[in-house]
């Protein structure tokens, strides 16, 4: 009996995060200008991801409510549909939910995708960037992006974005501020682990 009320609690959750955005979100989104909060944070294949391993690159750091969901799916598919052209701006994208590695390596093979999720299990990140909502209890991501130039700064934020349209928005800002941004310094080392993951192959 209770496996099958949290089924069905699972289910309706699901159905929710589809349908609204959260709200509520916890502290004060980060502001630009300001040096982005840092972080170490699994991914879909369990290497452990720093922001600073992407120093001298733009970063795309966008937050959203839960694996497998409709509009996470199309926020997905679209920045994987414009991965090339994020690349050919010296851009990395990095997704952040509060799902865990094992449901991002699920998500990763069942929808094609190889740039990198992180799993903020622990609510740490979400709450550093003011973008941990909550649904009837359920700590969930609200649907927030942060841009951050090569100098680990916020260069630009977008909360409560339109998942359909959301990455063609974020390239043209990468696109307009990549050219006017300062080369990154020399000395600076490049990522010690690729920007992207083949996807796991489905049996």
């Amino acid at each position: 009996m209770r496996k099958a009320v949290s089924l069905v609690f699972a289910a309706v959750l699901v159905f929710a995060v589809a349908l609204v955005t959260v709200h509520a979100a916890s502290g004060t989104l980060p502001a630009v200008g300001q040096v982005a909060p840092g972080f170490t944070l699994p991914s879909q294949d369990g290497t452990r991801i720093s922001l600073s391993s992407y120093r001298g690159k733009w970063v795309v750091l966008y937050f959203y409510p839960k694996d497998g969901t409709s509009g996470c799916t199309i926020e997905a598919h679209n920045f994987q549909r414009d991965l090339p052209q994020f690349e050919a701006n010296n851009s990395v994208i990095l997704g952040v939910s509060e799902d865990t590695a094992s449901s991002h390596q699920q998500f990763c093979a069942k929808e094609g995708l190889t740039f990198r999720l992180l799993a903020d299990t622990q609510h740490d990140v979400a709450t550093a960037y003011g973008s941990l909502g909550n649904f009837a209890g359920v700590k969930i991501a609200n649907r927030n992006t942060f841009l951050i130039n090569p100098q680990g700064k916020i260069a630009q934020v977008w909360a409560g974005v339109n998942p359909s349209t959301h990455s063609t928005q974020v390239l043209a800002a990468v696109s307009a501020l990549s050219v006017k941004a300062p080369a990154a310094p020399m000395s600076v080392k490049p990522p010690a682990t690729p920007n992207s993951v083949k996807p796991p192959v489905t049996p």
